[in-house]
């Protein structure tokens, strides 16, 4: 078996190698070299002779070696020749796959246009036709890769007749021709003509780094030694360091768990599928519906959109990182060029090619130094490296003639990225600062099913109906100005709902024990000095002089509360203290990142914060447990909860670290609630508790917080007077919302609701539509009664409708219930009942109606409409 194998993947290497005659080589080694500038050609056409003559040598080898196996077959001798037992075998079966992808780059290359001036138009264009045909009949009908089962028996059947095929077919050029001008170009539009010169620079570069690190991993594959691989379900199995991949472990497995996996997580690490292993480890291979394999998909998506923008703009690649749905890439392109929406079909065609040819994502750990010279042509990536990259080396990633910075992973090839959507463009400015280059975002989403793909735009169809600026335009609820960015002006009905709100989390305070304060909007800048927020958070605040002191605006209001805590002495009769607080916040947000009331400068909270003993800690987390299911329970929310625990970074005492952890765990245990352990993403000054709510088109938003703080009393010295008398006693602080941002809040319930509100928190809950002008004195009589009574009433006199269209109007403005009056309803002092979704209640005495109505908003119903 060792004979066959050897013969078979000698002439693999061989058949490869044969396609790479002098032509070929010449335009193909590097996938934009027959774009580069003309005078480059003529430069390179020593070495390209040097490295060909070394090409020629090697293939004859290559054919000696083949020609010898197969007189050793036939004679039935076995050969222990030195690659049988060479630790080379096993990785040149791992590169066997990896070389079948590359190859489709070499014969892409075939297509390109001739190089002038290294050999004659018409002999360049006769061999470039042969090594098509060649390239098409070995790809076809050679062994491809290692081979299991019945496609390894095949390639095996497969090795006399490749080994026999050497005669180039002719080819009809009128033919091929004609096919080739048949075929549109995907997209419409063409790519750049030629690439980037940085292209061919930085791949010469590159290859030479890959050889060398090629070179270092045959060295160390040559001396490892076996290591033991831990599987989730207990198994063990042993294999080669520096040999084996995930991706070859899994297809031992099984050949659909590897083809399905996304990306290995190695030791809690994640890892590349064909990255070696290096040490015994735990092994987990992990596919999409994973959230970490979901962003090493978007990620890898996002290097494929990477790839077409540089080849169709020819601009600098900046940022390209996957976010929570899809992934976006910046591009800074010279003379303020933008992108527009008509040139996503060009993208996305040059994407499906990309994607087709199953690029190898290959990953090379390289020197910052050296990676300053391959990015010199890119000031950008030259500033991440200067100034985010604070180890010796770094990682980058290519993907055919793609090479960027990147810490990876990635999935195996582009071949995986099965159906991909470029769906927005906009501008953005470089790290969100208003002061630095204007660049150009195009963002994309991508998914391993085209069904999924189809799922995914049903969905952002819907949410783009339910968008709460759209609504909130429509319903005039707010409205934005340019004269103050990112803060919201709230029109009546829009204050209405913020009020409201704000009114329902007062209610729950009284009923729990929280003590409403108010506290200054501006402060001392030594305030935040001792908070720690000036040395930490100050280019968020909005800070100026005066007199001769710098003042700023407070982002949040703890500090505050910290002053009111220690203004005089505190006992522990006073604990567990409970201060809640409305007070206005200002955060200096990057204007780039201001998105509607989901992220503003001005906001208000239903911010609170608990002072409390260790001891008390478990009953005010159950406390605020409590208190936010009664609250999510009105909205009808389901959410998630998580316990994150100490970072690697904290401050204190880990045994008051561990002590409070095992608190919060028994507090979530006892709340009955599943939750998920989130370990080390707790705040550096103590455990959190976070909490995500899910909407009514399945999205999460993350809204309130429980967070224990052992760092801020210490920083302002709160102490209060214990049972024994001692006056050193530390408080704890508990951080607590529970709508979090009220303006986000509002945003959130836009577009879970689809501005159709429920009745105690709708703007427009009664509408009053009188048949005739005649009732109307009546109907206007009615609808002071209601505002009277607290509702958002109001009345439709316009005579010029009829009465359907009043109906109908009233219905699409989501008031709640339309009540009709004629001349019936005005003699009785009666309304006409009937909901917006068109239910008829009927005739119904005023006083009932307006009972009935003040009892379901008094109860905050969410279905005031069926229950009424």
């Amino acid at each position: 078996m060792e004979l066959r194998f050897k013969f078979f993947l000698l002439t693999t290497l061989t058949a490869t190698a044969s396609r790479l005659s002098p032509c070929a080589d010449a335009h193909t080694h590097n996938p934009s070299a027959s774009r580069a500038p003309a005078l480059g050609h003529l430069n390179m056409a020593e070495a390209l002779a040097a490295r060909l003559a070394v090409q020629e040598q090697q293939i004859h080898e290559l054919n000696l070696e083949v020609q010898r196996l197969v007189h050793a077959l036939r004679d039935g001798r076995p050969d222990g020749g030195s690659l049988a037992g060479s630790p080379e075998l096993e990785r040149l079966r791992a590169e066997n796959e990896k070389l079948r992808y590359r190859m489709v780059h070499l014969r892409r290359g075939l297509r390109e246009e001739p190089t002038p001036g290294v050999r004659g138009h018409e002999e360049q264009q006769q061999q470039q036709q042969e090594e098509e045909k060649r390239g098409r009949e070995s790809a076809s009908k050679c062994p491809q890769g290692q081979g299991g089962g019945e496609e390894g028996e095949k390639d095996k059947e497969n090795v006399h007749k490749c080994a026999n095929r050497s005669r180039p077919v002719p080819v009809d050029k009128n033919k091929k021709k004609e096919k080739l001008e048949k075929t549109p170009k995907e997209g419409g539009l063409e790519e750049s003509h030629p690439w980037p010169e940085y292209i061919s620079d930085r791949l010469q570069l590159y290859e030479k780094l890959k050889a060398e690190s090629d070179g270092l991993l045959t060295k160390r594959a040559a001396e490892s030694n076996p290591i033991t691989v831990e599987l989730p379900d207990g198994r063990m199995l042993q294999v080669q360091a520096w040999v084996t991949s995930p991706y070859q472990l899994a297809s031992g497995i099984s050949q659909g768990l590897a083809d399905n996996a996304v990306v290995a997580r190695v030791n809690g690490e994640l890892w590349d599928l064909d990255r070696p292993l290096e040490k015994d480890c735990l092994l987990e291979l992990l596919r999409f519906d994973d959230d970490d394999a979901r962003a090493v998909y978007w990620h890898s998506s996002a290097h494929v959109l990477g790839e077409a923008m540089e080849r169709f703009y020819g601009g600098c690649l900046c940022y390209g990182p996957p976010i929570e749905n899809g992934f976006y890439y910046d591009m800074f392109l010279e003379g303020q060029r933008g992108v527009s929406s008509t040139e996503f079909g060009a993208l996305e065609g040059i994407c499906r090619s990309v994607v087709k040819e199953k690029q190898p994502f290959e990953r090379l750990e390289v020197s910052k130094e050296t990676l300053l010279q391959m990015f010199k042509y890119n000031k950008f990536k030259c500033r991440i490296l200067n100034e985010k990259v604070t180890t010796p080396t770094t990682t980058v990633y290519r993907c055919g003639p793609l090479i960027d910075l990147c810490r990876g992973p990635h999935v195996r090839h582009t071949g995986k990225i099965k159906a991909m959507k470029i769906y927005k463009n906009s501008s953005t400015y470089w790290e969100g600062r208003s002061d630095m280059e204007t660049l150009q975002r195009i963002y994309g989403i991508s998914f391993p099913d085209s069904k999924m793909l189809k799922e995914w735009e049903r969905f952002q169809e819907e949410a783009r109906n339910r968008d709460h600026r759209k609504i909130g335009k429509e319903q005039e609820l707010f409205f934005f100005h340019d004269l103050s960015p990112g803060s919201c002006f709230f029109l009546p009905r829009g204050a209405y709902i913020y009020n409201t709100l704000t009114d329902f989390i007062k209610e729950e305070y009284c009923r729990r024990g929280f003590q409403e304060v108010a506290t200054p909007n501006i402060y001392n800048s030594k305030l935040w000095e001792t908070s720690g927020h000036w040395q930490h958070y100050s280019e968020n605040m909005f800070s100026f002089p005066v007199e001769q002191d710098i003042f700023a605006l407070k982002p949040m209001n703890c500090p505050g509360h910290c002053l009111m805590f220690s203004h005089r002495p505190r006992s522990w009769r006073e604990l567990p203290l409970r201060l809640a607080d409305f007070g206005v916040l200002h955060r200096n947000e990057l204007s780039g990142t201001l998105t509607g009331l989901t992220r503003v400068r001005r906001f208000q909270q239903d911010d609170a914060h608990i002072f409390c003993t260790m001891e008390q800690i478990k009953t005010e987390m159950k406390g605020c447990l409590d208190f936010l299911r009664s609250v999510y329970d009105v909205f009808e929310f389901s959410f998630q909860l998580y316990l994150s625990t100490r970072p690697e970074k904290f401050l204190g005492d880990i045994a008051i670290w561990d002590q409070a952890e095992k608190q919060l765990e028994n507090s979530l245990d006892e709340f009955g609630e599943p939750w998920k352990l989130n370990p080390g993403d707790g705040a550096f000054y103590g455990p959190k508790i976070d909490i995500k709510i899910k909407d009514a088109i399945g999205r999460y938003h993350q809204c309130a917080t429980i967070q224990l703080d052992f760092q801020l009393p210490i920083r302002f010295d709160l102490t209060f007077v214990g049972k024994d008398g001692d006056d050193k006693g530390r408080p704890v602080i508990i951080h607590r919302a529970v709508l979090g941002s009220v303006e986000r809040m509002i945003a959130i319930l836009t577009e879970n609701y689809g501005g159709k509100w429920p009745l105690w928190l709708s703007p427009r809950q009664v509408m009053l539509v009188p048949i005739n002008p005649s009732c109307d004195d009546y109907t206007k009589a009615v609808c002071k009664q209601f505002v009277e009574a607290g509702f958002m009433a109001d009345v439709d006199l316009d005579s010029s409708c009829l009465l359907n269209k009043k109906i109908r109007n009233a219905q699409l403005a989501q008031y709640n219930f339309i009540l009709v009056v004629g001349e019936k309803e005005r003699l009785t002092n009666s309304v006409n009942v009937r909901t917006r979704d068109n239910k008829v209640h009927g005739e119904m005495p005023v006083l009932e109606v307006m009972a009935r109505l003040t009892l379901l908003k008094q109860s905050r119903c969410c279905h005031a409409e069926v229950e009424f």
